[in-house]
Parts: C-alpha cells; sequence; structure tokens
C-alpha cells in the first residue's frame, strides 16, 4: 500500500484538487492545504527530507517582489477608472452613429469598442457590463435578435483577454517565464485577427437574415457632417493617445510593463479629471476593487506556489513531462491534448487557475518539444478566452446576465454565445496552421557546450619562447627606461 501511494503520490494530488474545487471549495486554499497535507505526508513516507519545507518561505515571499505582477493593480486600475469615468457611453454612442446607417451597424459598433476597451481597460466585466447596459437596450428597440446581440456584447468583452494589455498575458508571461512585452507584442495581430472574424460573422449575419440586424433610421441618427466628425476627434483620440502612451512606450522598449501600467493609471486619472467625471467616490471604488483583484490574484499565486514546490518534490513534474511526450503524433498531438484539455478544464476554471496551476507543468515540456513559449502563452491565452464564454458557467455570460432584461432569457444568452465559442476554436486552429500569425522576436542563441576559442599559432624560434613573448630587459639595462647611467 505504501509503494502504491508513492508511485501514485502526484495523481492524486490533482485528483484532490478537483475534489476541492468540485464541492465548492476556494481554490486558492485548496492548493496550499493540498500542497501541506502531501508534503507532510511525502515526509511521513520518507518520499521528501523534514527540512523540505524550509525553501517554501522564500518563495511566498518571493511573489511580493516580483515586478511584473506589479502590472497587474495598475492595468486593473486603470481599467477601473476608465469604466466609471463614461469612456465606454461616448464611445458607443459615437460608433454607433458612424456605423448606424449599415446594416449590423450597431453590433459593429459593439465590436470595435470592445477593442478599443481591451486596448484601453483589458477588463472583461467592464467591457460586458458597460455595452450590456448601453448597448443591448437600444439593439432590442430597433428589433436585433436576441441572440445576436448578446453573443456580440459577450464575445466583444473577452477580447480584453488577448488585445494588450492583458491581464492574462501578464500572468502568463510571469509563469512561462518571458517579458511581459513579448507577450503583447505576439498577441497583437491575432487579437486583431480575432476581431476581425467577429465582424465577418456579423457581416454574414446581417446578409442571411437582414431583418435580424437592420440599420439604424435616420431619425435615430442625429449626428452628420462636421458634428460626428467633431465627435469622433472628441471620442476616440484620448483613448487612442492613451493606447500608445501604454503599448507604444512598452512595444518601443521605453518603459516596463510596470511603468507602462503607472503611466496609464494616471492617463486615466487625468481623462477623467478632463471629463470632470474624478470624484473622490469613483477613486475610492476603484482602489478597492483593485486591491480586491490584486489580492485574488496573489493569494492563488500563493497557494499554487505551495502546490507546485511539493509536486515537484514529488516528481509530479516528469510525470506530466513522460505522460504528455509519450503522445503520439509528437508536437501536433502534444498541441491538441493540451488545447482540449484547457478548453475542457475552462468550464470549471477561471484564467488565473488556469495559469497558475495548468501553465506551469505544460511549459518545460513544450520547451523540450522545441516549441516557443511566447507562441505557446498566445495560443493558450486564445484559448483560455473561451473560459468566459462557456455555458453555464462562463463569466462573460454571467455578466450580462446580471444587467439583460428578463425578456431576454438565460437560454438566449447562451445559444448567443455558441457561434462566437467556435470563431475563438477556429482562432485556435488558425494560430496552429499559421505559426506566424504570433510575432516572435528571433534572437541569436549561442551554444555555450560548441563555443571554440582559437589563438593563432606562432612557430618556436628554438629557445622555447615565442615571438613577441620575450621577457622584459632587467632594471637597469640597456634600452630599458631605467637603464642610462647618470
Amino acid at each position: 500500500m505504501t509503494e502504491l501511494l508513492v508511485a501514485n503520490m502526484a495523481p492524486l494530488m490533482f485528483v484532490c484538487i478537483f475534489v476541492f474545487l468540485l464541492v465548492g471549495y476556494p481554490l486558492a486554499f485548496a492548493l496550499g492545504a493540498n500542497g501541506l497535507f502531501f508534503g507532510l505526508v511525502g515526509i511521513g513516507l520518507g518520499l521528501l527530507q523534514p527540512q523540505f519545507f524550509q525553501a517554501l518561505p522564500e518563495r511566498v515571499f518571493g511573489i511580493m517582489f516580483n515586478e511584473t505582477l506589479l502590472a497587474i493593480p495598475f492595468f486593473t486600475l486603470m481599467g477601473l477608472i476608465l469604466e466609471r469615468s463614461g469612456m465606454a457611453e461616448d464611445l458607443l454612442d459615437t460608433i454607433g452613429q458612424l456605423f448606424g446607417g449599415v446594416p449590423g451597424g450597431l453590433a459593429y459598433a459593439v465590436i470595435f469598442v470592445g477593442a478599443l476597451l481591451a486596448a484601453t481597460t483589458g477588463m472583461v466585466a467592464a467591457s460586458v457590463i458597460s455595452m450590456g447596459l448601453i448597448s443591448l437596450p437600444i439593439m432590442m428597440r430597433y428589433g436585433y435578435d436576441k441572440r445576436l446581440a448578446s453573443g456580440v456584447i459577450s464575445a466583444s468583452g473577452t477580447l480584453a483577454q488577448i488585445i494588450p494589455p492583458s491581464l492574462v498575458l501578464i500572468v502568463l508571461g510571469d509563469q512561462l517565464g518571458r517579458s511581459v512585452g513579448d507577450m503583447y507584442a505576439g498577441a497583437l495581430l491575432p487579437g486583431l485577427v480575432l476581431t476581425g472574424l467577429y465582424v465577418l460573422y456579423v457581416l454574414g449575419y446581417s446578409i442571411l437574415r437582414p431583418g435580424s440586424a437592420p440599420a439604424l433610421p435616420d431619425s435615430a441618427r442625429t449626428l452628420r457632417g462636421f458634428a460626428l466628425l467633431a465627435r469622433v476627434l472628441t471620442s476616440m483620440v484620448p483613448p487612442l493617445v492613451l493606447i500608445f502612451l501604454v503599448l507604444g512606450t512598452i512595444f518601443l522598449g521605453v518603459a516596463t510593463p510596470t511603468e507602462g501600467g503607472a503611466m496609464g493609471a494616471a492617463g486615466a486619472l487625468v481623462l477623467a479629471l478632463l471629463r470632470r467625471r474624478l470624484t473622490l467616490d469613483l477613486l475610492r471604488q476603484a482602489l478597492d476593487k483593485s486591491a480586491r483583484l490584486t489580492c485574488f490574484a496573489v493569494f492563488i499565486l500563493i497557494g499554487a506556489t505551495v502546490f507546485g514546490l511539493v509536486f515537484r518534490g514529488v516528481n509530479g513534474d516528469l510525470w506530466v513531462e513522460h505522460l504528455l511526450v509519450s503522445l503520439p503524433g509528437g508536437t501536433a498531438g502534444f498541441l491538441i491534448a493540451v488545447n482540449l484539455a484547457v478548453f475542457l478544464l475552462a468550464f470549471f476554471l477561471d484564467f488565473f487557475e488556469l495559469a497558475f496551476i495548468i501553465v506551469p507543468l505544460l511549459a518545460p515540456v513544450a520547451d523540450k518539444l522545441g516549441i516557443d513559449l511566447v507562441w505557446f502563452g498566445v495560443l493558450l491565452a486564445i484559448n483560455m478566452q473561451t473560459s468566459f464564454m462557456h455555458p453555464p458557467f462562463g463569466f462573460a455570460l454571467m455578466y450580462l446576465r446580471s444587467v439583460a432584461s428578463k425578456d431576454i432569457s438565460t437560454g438566449t444568452i447562451y445559444r448567443g454565445a455558441v457561434p462566437f465559442v467556435a470563431i475563438q476554436l477556429a482562432m485556435v486552429g488558425l494560430v496552429i496552421l499559421i505559426p506566424s500569425l504570433v510575432y516572435v522576436e528571433t534572437r541569436q542563441t549561442i551554444d555555450l557546450q560548441n563555443v571554440r576559442i582559437e589563438l593563432p599559432r606562432a612557430e618556436d624560434d628554438g629557445t622555447g619562447a615565442y615571438p613577441g613573448t620575450d621577457a622584459p630587459p632587467a632594471f637597469g639595462q640597456s634600452g630599458d627606461p631605467g637603464g642610462s647611467s647618470r
């Protein structure tokens, strides 16, 4: 029995984690409790040394000194200030006026505003709730199909998962050991392509079913000509400037992601002040929610650190590596299995939990198979995006349900999400088929094992010394600077 327990310690740890999750135990405490329990069991069985846990305090306190994770509260604060300062309302109203004259125009407006909010706030909840409160009643008033309206609002909000400055990419960069700037650069094009796929879906829907996505009547389009141009400039220029301030400085190497997040938070304060919507109550709410989200992430990371330390101590990482490397199909088989597993786990886990539990186990295997970790991280981020759209536990669907009117049923919201989940999965396949969609900076690598240092050979003149290596004359001899007699 003891030998069986020792041989299967790693699988048992995984089983216990899922049991805790199924009974509703908080993940952070489930991870920590599992790690401590199995660590003590391992010490009792002689699998681990008694001093094994001495490394734990240093690892936990090391989380507090991680500058990469410091970007999370800054970007969260920036997003909350912008969301509460009314930027989403202004953008939706302006772009709705701009595209309202074409079939599906309001849906296009929601998608473009979702992309802009993703590039400024980086938060799914803020995007979905804002667009659900503002756009959904208008789309219903003008005869949009309920499934299309709910699906496009939910999906556009999840663009914040993949378009920089995404919190997911910050966490993935930290867990994969890659810079956040590289993750942002790699995810930018796939995020834009995914936005384009949403637009193509709405275009096809409006062509096949024009009555389900009608154009706005002329009476609803109150801005035209120079008035519309002025409104577009005043509504879109400030967030675009903020996007360049944050992402531009990070991409150009002028600022680190943490510094970019700090500048973004300061820029959001300035924009809210210029809009005359900066109040002490707004600032208090933004700071409170930023602190809560940051503590949530840090507690999960502490639990994952305890779990990961013990899991590696019982050779769980080797168990996972042997399990995945032995899959048929090599690299392709690994990618298919990993993406299928992440997609299924996303029914029960959110992106923080997936990033802190699953990614550290997959990264060494991907690296061993020769997969670039930046590309791998972006691929996982696109897949994790579906965790917000999965019926019945998708957070984006829950956010929309909380603000939608009663005449839009929960089943309608779920059915509206299905086509967009299919589009997200198609994007996963597209990245696998066309890896160049993810920008990966090529760096020259040097294999230290093959480095050879060769010096030019010189002929021996018979004296045992080589030309140019004669010893200097002794002090006081002729030719020496001090050799001349006085």
